[in-house]
């Protein structure tokens, strides 16, 4: 029954993914200007919640009061960067390239081909990897 009731509320198609950012400003700036990501809350200096699509893109600092700032059990501390990260379909993942080189942003790679499509991963301001991918057309 709660299933049935998230989905007609349009919760259940929501993904949601959180990010470590060394600052939320500069990453909500990325996220919004960049790349299609429109503010879902008020940001305050340790949070934000941006979303594009069924996409809710949850932005924390490694420091400030929020749980996700907190040490495990074990000492480890949540930190930006790493390879895991959120994938974009691109209708034309070329341009898409140029448009983001033209304005500075930095890419770990040229535009890498497989069997599925093409996709090319975009650091954001923190270090974290957002992959573009454009499937093959078949």
């Amino acid at each position: 029954m709660a299933n049935e009731k998230a989905r007609r509320d349009g919760r259940a198609s929501k993904v949601r993914v959180r990010y470590m950012v060394s600052a939320i400003e500069p990453a909500v700036s990325f996220y919004t200007k960049h790349l299609g990501f429109e503010k879902k809350s008020e940001t305050n200096p340790n949070f934000a919640m941006l979303t594009r699509g069924n996409l809710e893109l949850v932005l924390s600092t490694p420091f400030g009061p929020g749980g996700a700032a907190k040490p495990m059990a074990d000492g480890r501390k949540a930190e930006p960067g790493g390879w895991n990260r959120i994938i974009l379909n691109m209708d034309d993942l070329p341009r898409e390239v140029d448009r983001l080189r033209e304005a500075g942003l930095h890419f770990r790679s040229d535009i890498l081909k497989g069997p599925g499509g093409a996709e090319i991963l975009l650091d954001d301001p923190s270090g974290n990897p957002v992959e573009l991918f454009q499937p093959a057309r078949h």
